[in-house]
């Protein structure tokens, strides 16, 4: 089978991007054609000279429209950023490293303001339609990066996650997400969230085209992935919180790939994770993450407010009256929560969720303010445990026999990684396995 060359793939995806129909002016921000074309020509010269620069040779990737790109103002999803923002000296390590892959770097893409939701929506540059049915959210934050995967804008996304932005909108939109373990990528040149709990992570079809942008950011050597045995291993099925108020759909999918993960011989045990409670206790002070991005967007708040999406606004807002000592105490707290959390996981290989509890709700429910908030916060309840617990984790698409997209998400220990690529390509052999007999 002959392999498109990277221009010709450059153009279908520039071809889906420029589709008067599709959804490219609301997920691609930024298009680099002349860039792109460039790097795409010297891709292929480096094919017929049998020279390869990594595993991302050539391959199509968007990045989310927080990160630096030198003589560009930043913009994050924000005009007010992109009015009052200085253009960038240099590129983002990230963007320096993929492009030193030989990367072919398409476009910038939309985003919820300032990454500070999950729903994905954006009052400034549009919000992109869920591939699915397009009155859906796609998933936030980086809602342009799963949109422009699934409708062939590009082959991979680059995207941030510090609540679950890499995994909802993929969960959502029928993709793969990837959170790593923070340490591992560089933020430098990423307009931050919360800084402490900001990563850098991938939107792909599959999980060796996870791994082989992972490996490119983190700048280690790429190996092909083995799938790990799933016979005997660990699976740890979190209890309480993350199984509530599943809608039907998750309800019904969740628990079939768990039963068809046991008929591979995975040994399976109910986990009630008592670090959970000190995570709500913390969040229910006001949490990390909030305080940190109202520091960063308070001057701004005061003279722009109302020119800011108002659900974000409001989120940011919020944080406002948390004092410098409870913050501290949240810290405190944050980190002897994470050392438990590691030493409650030592004994099992994954811990099994569902990435949300629900699938994709409609963009037009989504415009009342307190809907916004109820559903956003669900949206978020499982993928932020992994921030929160600095673990690693990966969402990957569930069978969806017809209806809408949804996700099993896999979280491990921090700097597992790698053997997390490993289980989660087993596991997606056999959903895709799966979906053939269904068939």
């Amino acid at each position: 089978m002959t392999i498109p060359s990277a221009h010709d793939r450059l153009e279908a995806a520039l071809a889906h991007i420029d589709d008067v129909s599709g959804e490219g002016a609301r997920t691609c921000l930024t298009v680099y054609r002349e860039a792109a074309h460039a790097a795409a020509t010297a891709a292929d010269a480096r094919h017929r000279a049998g020279i390869s620069l990594g595993p991302l040779d050539g391959a199509i990737v968007s990045i989310k429209d927080l990160f630096d790109v030198a003589g560009e103002v930043t913009r994050a999803g924000s005009k007010v950023l992109a009015e009052e923002g200085k253009p960038a000296e240099r590129d983002a390590p990230v963007v320096r490293r993929l492009r030193a892959g030989g990367a072919i770097v398409i476009a910038k893409t939309n985003m919820t303001e300032f990454a500070f939701s999950g729903v994905g929506m954006n009052p400034h540059y549009g919000t992109p339609g869920n591939p699915a049915d397009r009155a859906r959210i796609p998933g936030g934050s980086t809602s342009g990066g799963a949109v422009a995967v699934a409708d062939g804008m590009c082959e991979i996304a680059i995207g941030s996650d510090t609540g679950g932005s890499t995994r909802i909108p993929s969960a959502l939109c029928g993709l793969v997400g990837f959170k790593p373990s923070r340490q591992r990528i560089s933020i430098a040149g990423v307009f931050p969230l919360a800084a402490s709990i900001d990563s850098v992570g991938p939107i792909a079809r599959s999980v060796a085209d996870i791994a082989k942008a992972d490996a490119v950011m983190a700048g280690e050597d790429y190996a092909p992935l083995e799938p790990a045995p799933l016979a005997g291993l660990r699976i740890g099925i979190a209890q309480g919180g993350p199984l509530e108020n599943l809608d039907e759909t998750v309800a019904k999918r969740f628990p079939a790939a768990i039963d068809r993960l046991e008929q591979a011989g995975c040994r399976l045990s109910n986990e009630k994770l008592a670090p959970l409670d000190g995570q709500a206790r913390v969040n229910a002070r006001g949490g990390v993450q909030p305080v940190e991005a109202f520091a960063l967007h308070r001057d701004r708040l005061d003279r722009r407010g109302l020119d800011i999406d108002a659900n974000v606004r409001g989120r940011l807002e919020r944080a406002r009256g948390i004092g410098a000592a409870d913050f501290i105490d949240m810290i405190n707290e944050r980190a002897a929560l994470i050392a438990a959390m590691d030493a409650r996981l030592a004994d099992i290989d994954v811990l099994a969720l569902p990435t949300t509890p629900m699938v994709a709700p409609t963009i037009a429910e989504m415009t009342a303010p307190d809907v916004f908030a109820r559903k956003n916060a669900m949206l978020l309840r499982n993928t932020s445990i992994a921030n929160f617990f600095d673990l690693c984790a990966i969402s990957l698409p569930l069978p969806r026999e017809g209806g809408l997209p949804t996700g099993l998400m896999l979280f491990a220990r921090n700097g597992h990684d790698r053997r997390l690529f490993r289980i989660a390509a087993a596991v997606e052999r056999l959903l895709a396995l799966e979906r053939s007999l269904r068939c």
